[in-house]
């Protein structure tokens, strides 16, 4: 990047005038007041007024562009960046053919954060100079800065154009692609870097957080190893070696590498949490507590860097230990969104509900954490039968963030407990209307369009999550389980079925589903077979121990049947008269011996 105040003009107006007073000697007799330096007087001072600005002592109009970049310059020294600002305008206005007076100017705009219009000057340089590599750059930058990406992305590929062997704009370039998840062509710039010159770490690094964002595990750990070899105490290559480490289950060597930091860096405390887990998952307890004790040396009751500590009570089920810490911090600091959330959460955690509702209504509508504490909330004060109170807090958290789908789904979730499907319904389709292919918005709609018996509807909306989502298992189950109930399309029901299980074999329900088919086509021992694997994978479901209690019944198995629908009646289903009609039948023919 240029430096803002010895930049090297392009011949212009203003750079003939310089190189003419420098090869003349005649810098001191150029006519621009009583400014600079005469007999008498200090240097850079006026006699009169020396702690006037610039801009308060100088002719308010000059003819000499020359004399107005010395009066910006000067002014800009004295920190006046206004005046300096002024200056250079009136310098462009009489000589708009210098890309170094726009170049300039952009500069000083940007230094004040004004990026728009610092941008306008760069398109000029641009527009005067296009093959000057560093006006692009400088575009690039403002872009990047007002949060324009392609455009500024645009810009640093230009410059990497025109300046190949430039391997800072390389790496400008490449950390605005990694930013936007081009993670590909950030590589492809990378290796161009390291193969002109393999000793750049910072390279080498960038390589391995994009290796790791790919979850190219090998070739992550490699850039990361060439990093450290160059420089062994780079803290953030030894950090995320130790990550890469921890995703692959490589837990040994992520301590080795945690306590490597540590050695260079004992004051990180996110790592030595770390070594608490990785510490407490090898079986080392006295290591694990020798950490917590020198997180309590580094760190004072109540401060934020104590927060490392109260996660770490946390995670190992120290509650009132972790709530204590937490406590302190957000005493001292009410603001810090992080603790109060955790706090949340170990309160939510030891069972006391009430304080666990106050901390998260306490997170800030402008935290990250907002969403999730606002869906904490609304499930405890559900738990709590305080349903509507449920349906104020995420209704307040919509009107924070609109855009939020799953504040859609949970508010969708309440009316439907509440069997206010007309209410549910309508707030499904808000949230639809934000992002009209969210699967988990659709299924959810569908499931309360069943209840309030649309069973066209929920199959319309159940096959439209399969034009999206091909392999979503739960709307194959459902569509497949809707026709096994009607008793129609069997052998469809059963391909829907099968596809779903090859995705979740495990999945009780889907099992379930499967038996269920078997049943509605009269094959009962087959129904058998994968009922009772499902109930034994879900064996306090009252749906599944009621289905194989009517395939037992099928098989003449009687007593199986009637323990099954006993079963099925303790656990509450919503079907208690019929249960109670097939327990009575069940009893009359055990009682008849037929």
């Amino acid at each position: 990047m240029f430096d803002k105040i010895n930049l090297v003009p392009p011949p212009s107006a203003v750079s003939r005038l310089l190189k003419v007073i420098f090869f003349c000697g005649i810098f001191t007799s150029l006519s621009c007041g009583n400014l600079f330096h005469q007999p008498g007087q200090v240097p850079g001072r006026d006699l009169q007024q020396p702690e006037q600005k610039l801009s308060q002592i100088l002719p308010q109009r000059t003819k000499d562009p020359y004399a107005l970049f010395l009066y910006a310059s000067r002014s800009e020294n004295q920190g006046d960046y206004d005046s300096s600002i002024k200056f250079l305008k009136q310098a462009i206005e009489l000589d708009p053919g210098s890309a170094y007076l726009n170049a300039k100017i952009a500069y000083l705009l940007k230094e004040k954060k004004e990026f728009q219009e610092a941008l306008k000057y760069a398109g000029n340089c641009m527009e005067l100079e296009p093959e000057e590599a560093e006006y692009r750059v400088l575009a690039g930058d403002l872009n990047a800065l007002l949060g324009q990406d392609e455009p500024a992305i645009e810009q640093y590929e230009q410059a990497v154009r025109l300046a190949r062997e430039n391997h800072r704009i390389r790496l400008l370039l490449t950390t605005l692609l990694i930013r936007k998840g081009r993670f590909q062509d950030a590589l492809k710039h990378l290796d161009n870097i390291l193969e002109q010159n393999p000793d750049m770490v910072i390279a080498h690094y960038y390589r391995g957080r994009v290796n790791l964002e790919l979850k190219s595990i090998p070739e992550a750990e490699k850039s990361f190893l060439a990093a450290l070899k160059l420089n062994e105490k780079l803290e953030p290559a030894l950090f995320d070696l130790g990550t890469l480490y921890q995703m692959a289950g490589r837990h040994v060597d992520a301590i080795e590498t945690y306590e490597k930091l540590l050695r260079f860096h004992p004051q990180n405390l996110s790592v030595r949490e770390r070594l608490v887990s990785l510490y407490l998952k090898a079986g080392l307890k006295e290591k694990a507590e020798k950490e917590i004790n020198a997180i309590k040396g580094l760190s004072q009751p109540g401060g934020l860097d104590r927060q490392a500590l109260g996660l770490v009570y946390l995670k190992q089920g120290r509650l009132d230990e972790s709530i204590e810490e937490l406590r302190l911090i957000v005493s001292a600091w009410p603001k810090d969104q992080k603790s109060r959330y955790y706090l949340a959460i170990a309160y939510e955690e030891k069972g006391d509900k009430e304080k666990a509702i106050e901390n998260f209504a306490l997170i800030s509508p402008d935290s990250d954490y907002f969403t999730n504490a606002r869906i904490h909330m609304a499930y405890l004060l559900e738990s709590l039968k305080r349903l509507d109170e449920a349906i104020k807090a995420i209704r307040e958290g919509i009107e924070k963030m609109k855009n939020k789908a799953e504040l859609y789904l949970v508010l969708g979730s309440l009316y439907e407990d509440k069997k206010d499907y007309v209410k549910a319904r309508e707030v499904l389709r808000d949230g639809l209307a934000l992002n009209g292919k969210n699967t988990d918005l659709i299924f959810r709609l569908a499931v309360v369009l069943d209840k309030d018996n649309d069973k066209e509807g929920c199959l319309k909306y159940m096959k439209s999550i399969l034009e999206i989502e091909p392999s979503h298992a739960e709307a194959l189950n459902y569509i497949g389980y809707t026709y096994a109930e009607q008793g129609i399309n069997l052998d469809e029901a059963m391909e829907l079925i099968k596809r779903a299980l090859n995705i979740k074999p495990e999945s009780g329900h889907i099992i379930d589903s499967l038996g269920w088919v078997y049943y509605q086509k009269g094959m009962y021992a087959e129904a058998i077979k994968h009922l009772e694997k499902a109930a034994g994978l879900m064996p306090d479901d009252p749906t599944i121990n009621e289905h194989l209690g009517d395939a037992y019944a099928k098989a003449r198995r009687y007593k199986d049947s009637l323990d099954r629908y006993n079963k099925a009646l303790s656990l509450g289903p919503s079907n208690s008269d019929i249960l109670k009609g097939k327990i009575s039948d069940m009893e009359l023919r055990l009682k008849k011996g037929n």
